[in-house]
């Protein structure tokens, strides 16, 4: 007969961090990479959508602030480096493969904040939602068009509103919610 395996106390297998405080369990970062694709997904068949129904540079007034317009912007948001030569794209491209990289390691950091994962799905999904764009027609398809009087916000897209939901989000995750970057506070001494 074989003698069973000592079991490990419970205590014994939670980790602590640099502040010794109790970490929380690590979760599946699959099901925010899935949100992530339902966000490309539909921002991808939203532009199919336009392109299906709108000739390039065309605009369709919808209500007295709101157009639905047909534009190729070659720059980053609002409209940053549309005016050069070509390199953009590449750069643009590399830039947006690189933060999808970062965000990803975030994520298996962040894996118990569901709110911070929320917001890292949202930028993930945006910045390759752009990318898919950029590399398919050397510029991205806007087709939100947003104005008061003649001041027209850039046209955006569904991407761009997620990427700015997360960017957002994570700046007020990180204000009011990120407890884990919060110092601890001094013992009261009586």
């Amino acid at each position: 007969m074989s003698k069973p395996m000592p079991r490990k106390p419970a205590s014994s297998t939670r980790t602590t961090n640099a502040t010794g405080a109790l970490k929380a369990p690590k979760k599946s970062i699959l099901p925010w990479i899935g949100f992530s694709l339902l966000l490309i997904l539909v921002d991808q068949i939203s532009k199919l959508w336009v392109q299906s129904r709108l000739d390039l540079g065309a605009v369709v007034e919808i209500t007295s602030f709101f157009n639905l317009v047909y534009v190729l912007n070659p720059g980053a948001a609002f409209s940053f480096l549309a005016d050069q030569a070509g390199w953009q794209k590449h750069f643009l491209s590399a830039v947006a493969v690189i933060a999808s990289i970062v965000i990803l390691f975030m994520m298996r950091s962040s894996s118990h904040r569901k709110f911070a994962m929320f917001c890292l799905a949202c930028i993930l999904g945006g910045a390759i939602g752009n990318l898919i764009d950029r590399l398919a027609h050397g510029a991205v398809i806007d087709f939100l068009d947003f104005y008061v009087g003649t001041y027209h916000w850039p046209a955006f897209n569904v991407a761009d509103i997620a990427i700015t939901m997360g960017a957002i989000g994570l700046i007020i995750d990180e204000l009011f919610f990120n407890k884990e970057h919060k110092a601890p506070k001094p013992a009261k001494s009586e």
